[in-house]
């Protein structure tokens, strides 16, 4: 990230802060080019210092549960819903108070109050941009016309949590069977999003199943990368919009301290940072998204309450059965 949004935030936080000699340990299921520059500038602001554990969100989660109420951690930051709603599930997450939950849309934050979306992340198909040929709906990749010329990724937790939501609102039974007719019909297996833009982009392949920034990581370097996004029609469940999102951990010693990060990953100059850096979509209302991409509230996507998506084990064990992950 670029400086100057770091001295920003130490010269319009630090006026209204005072320094505290305490100390917080977040697990962070985001990437740490993403977040570090924004826990930087929240050590600066506030004097708090911050110890965070990076790793994936799945492998984050997986650890708190089995932590249990013993575990160090003050604040669990995670790349989907799922994740979140699993620490929920087993009564790890305090209750966020009114003023934080109050900033965001409540289709973005738990219904219950123990998590809070940061950033909005749509699923989408990153297609060449050659190709005209255009599905209605994820199940139709099963077809024989979509042989060996798609990718997915699913070792990623975004994807999983995307099958979750299938599982959620079609059943095991069918989310099973397009699963099943995927790996049939030759979808090719990347180890995350990144790898898949650039096949698409390389034509290796026509389509992938991948998050809507990834490809904004490509046109920045180069305008001309030859792919587009393309957003599935008639709320599939394909277009599901999920979140980044933060949970405080109920036995935390520091849940002042943690609150004022959450409260600060809310801030308008964080949602600016994660819209212009990381290119996605806001959650606080008056925070300018990055005009290359559709409006939030026009995309069509499925109606399903994100707290739903907890079943991470149920998901991974499909995965496995029906050949989608090894």
């Amino acid at each position: 990230m670029k400086k100057p949004f770091i001295f920003l935030w130490i010269l319009l936080l630090a006026v209204s802060t005072n320094v505290l000699a305490q100390q917080l340990t977040v697990y962070s299921g985001r990437n740490e080019a993403f977040v570090a520059p924004v826990i930087e500038a929240f050590e600066a602001a506030t004097g708090i210092e911050v110890a965070v554990r990076f790793g994936t969100t799945t492998a984050l989660a997986a650890q708190l549960l089995e932590e249990g109420p013993n575990t160090p951690a003050d604040v669990f930051l995670a790349q989907d819903a799922g994740a979140l709603g699993a620490i929920a599930q087993a009564g790890l997450f305090a209750r966020l108070p009114e003023r934080i939950l109050d900033r965001v849309d409540s289709r973005f934050r738990s219904k219950d109050g123990l998590w809070v979306g940061v950033t909005g992340r749509a699923r989408v198909l990153v297609v060449g941009a050659a190709i005209d040929e255009l599905p209605r709906s994820v199940f139709e990749l099963t077809e024989e016309r979509y042989r060996g010329r798609v990718g997915w990724a699913p070792a990623n937790a975004s994807f999983q949590a995307f099958v979750t939501a299938m599982r959620v609102v079609y059943g095991d039974q069918r989310t099973a069977e397009w699963l099943r007719g995927m790996v049939a019909n030759g979808t090719r297996v990347y180890p995350k999003n990144t790898p898949i833009v650039d096949a698409v982009g390389r034509g290796e392949i026509d389509y992938g199943l991948v998050n809507h920034y990834y490809l904004y990581r490509f046109t920045a370097e180069n305008p001309d990368f030859p792919a587009r996004n393309y957003y599935l029609p008639d709320a599939d469940i394909g277009a599901l919009v999920n979140v980044a999102g933060a949970g405080l951990l109920a036995n935390s010693g520091e849940k002042e301290a943690a609150l004022r990060l959450i409260d600060f990953l809310l801030s308008p100059l964080s949602q600016l940072h994660f819209a212009t850096e990381v290119n996605e979509y806001p959650l606080v209302a008056g925070v300018r998204t990055n005009p290359d991409l559709p409006p939030l509230d026009r995309l069509e996507t499925p109606d399903i309450d994100l707290s739903s998506l907890s079943d991470l084990e149920g998901t991974l064990e499909l995965l496995q059965e029906t050949g989608a992950l090894e």
